[in-house]
């Protein structure tokens, strides 16, 4: 077995994949879509009347076990630096590394092979990476 794979792999389930929008966002272009509570006394969203947009609630959390896992099936952790990855070399089933934006070219290399030596899993491995080869 791959030493960059997940131990488990338990199946994501989203109760809502789709974003919770502010009430007449629709209809006004001032109103951006973001979420916001509605707080009017007369509000038909606050009251929750049929038909209008639901508010979100603790209902539509995640499963504990899948809270914060990526589609990999891995926990993220951000690297800036090679030792950054250090600490999760002995879990490198659970965690991964995730680069972060801000790193140049010659760091991600440095760390991406660094990663490899440790056999821990990056999740953006090939972000910048492949605009440099190409010039």
């Amino acid at each position: 077995r791959n030493s960059r794979e997940p131990i488990q792999r338990v199946k994501i389930v989203k109760k809502r994949t789709a974003r919770f929008t502010r009430f007449q966002s629709d209809r006004f272009k001032r109103v951006d879509a973001s979420w916001r509570k509605p707080k009017g006394i007369d509000s038909v969203c606050r009251r929750r009347f049929k038909g209008k947009n639901i508010l979100p609630n603790i209902g539509f959390g995640s499963n504990k076990a899948t809270r914060y896992v990526t589609p990999a099936g891995f926990l993220s952790f951000p690297s800036t630096t090679p030792r950054s990855s250090r600490p999760s070399m002995m879990q490198n089933h659970t965690f991964a590394a995730e680069i972060a934006h801000g790193v140049s070219t010659q760091k991600r290399m440095a760390i991406i092979k660094r990663a490899a030596q440790l056999k821990i899993r990056v999740l953006n491995d090939k972000a910048k990476l492949r605009v440099e080869e190409q010039q």
